[in-house]
């Protein structure tokens, strides 16, 4: 990202850059890491205190993470508090946090910073407080639809994280890696930026305007056509298109696109994109409480008998016994994915 007005008129005060991270129940350790990380190695490569930050919560209290560990905090948050920088870390839950209280929480502390930051399921907040609408804004590839249709005035991207005006929105763990990296380039330029990344050693750097990677692309050898075929896939979860549309869309030929998934992967397309869709399927059965006719339409199953029916076949179990087993973060931690 290029530096904005927002992070000139921090550096113009000529002192660390105070940062708030608000850590909520729910959070991946992962990710409250990434946000933090870069900055301490920026600190420790330039030999003095460029960024000052503190782990808060609402109420004082050590959130319990999603791996069920509690995150250590300096104390309770005051939202009339002045920082640089307001971090809004968040996971599993965001979705269901609809207090009032804790709304009104994020809203007044983001007008008492300079920088707003939602993090992984952060946005949510964010966008609940109405903060970011009219914005550009990022989040958890899991939660794409669920977002776009609770806030249709968010402008919501598929990238690793989007930067607009004062507002930052990640949507996991290495984007948010990959943008404390970018703040750190912006303040400290590039080679400090380089030097932090080589300490991790992080040699694959990407930009805010990239696509989410998730698992089901593999490793990074595949053929482009591959990989733009499953971005396809992808895009289309509820909308499913055919495998000749597809093939089209990436100058192949059906067939061509057969023998490529083939060779590659193992499978057809079709049955892959199956996959994809019941995989997507059984995230919205374990993790939130949408009727069966609705998972159904939201993963292109023209009837909830014919989704069942394919459900049992690839996991073993029809839907209904699915959703009644907890998931490991519903066991540990006792939240559930947003």
């Amino acid at each position: 990202m290029t530096q904005n007005k927002a992070l000139s008129a921090i550096l113009d005060a000529g002192r660390p850059i105070m940062v708030d991270l608000l850590a909520l129940a729910g959070s991946s350790l992962l990710t409250l890491s990434s946000a933090v990380e870069p900055l301490r190695a920026a600190n420790r490569q330039s030999g003095r205190t460029v960024f000052d930050w503190r782990f808060v919560s609402v109420n004082g209290d050590a959130p319990v993470t999603s791996s069920g560990i509690a995150w250590p905090v300096s104390g309770r948050h005051d939202p009339a508090s002045r920082c640089d920088v307001l971090a809004v870390v968040a996971g599993f839950g965001a979705a269901q946090m609809t207090d009032r209280r804790l709304v009104g929480h994020v809203y007044r502390a983001a007008r008492n910073a300079t920088i707003v930051m939602g993090i992984e399921s952060g946005p949510w907040l964010l966008a609940r407080a109405g903060l970011l609408d009219e914005h550009r804004a990022a989040t958890h590839w899991e939660d794409f639809e669920d977002f776009a249709a609770a806030f249709p005035n968010v402008d919501l991207r598929p990238d690793r994280y989007v930067v607009d005006g004062r507002f930052i929105t990640t949507s996991g763990a290495s984007p948010t890696f990959d943008m404390m990296v970018d703040l750190v380039r912006q303040v400290l330029g590039h080679p400090a930026a380089l030097d932090v990344a080589s300490s991790f050693v992080h040699d694959d750097l990407r930009a805010a305007g990239d696509p989410q990677v998730n698992v089901t692309l593999g490793d990074a050898n595949h053929d482009p056509r591959l990989v733009r075929s499953i971005r396809l896939m992808e895009t289309h979860i509820d909308t499913p298109v055919s495998i000749a549309a597809i093939a089209r869309r990436v100058s192949m030929s059906a067939r061509g696109l057969e023998q490529l998934f083939s060779r590659q992967l193992g499978q057809t397309p079709g049955a892959y994109f199956l996959s994809l869709r019941l995989a997507a399927a059984r995230r919205l059965v374990n993790d939130t409480r949408l009727s069966m006719t609705d998972i159904a339409s939201r993963t292109g199953f023209s009837s909830e008998s014919s989704f069942s029916r394919a459900f049992s076949r690839q996991f073993g179990l029809p839907p209904r016994a699915s959703r009644k087993q907890p998931s490991t973060a519903q066991k540990v931690a006792g939240v559930s994915r947003p």
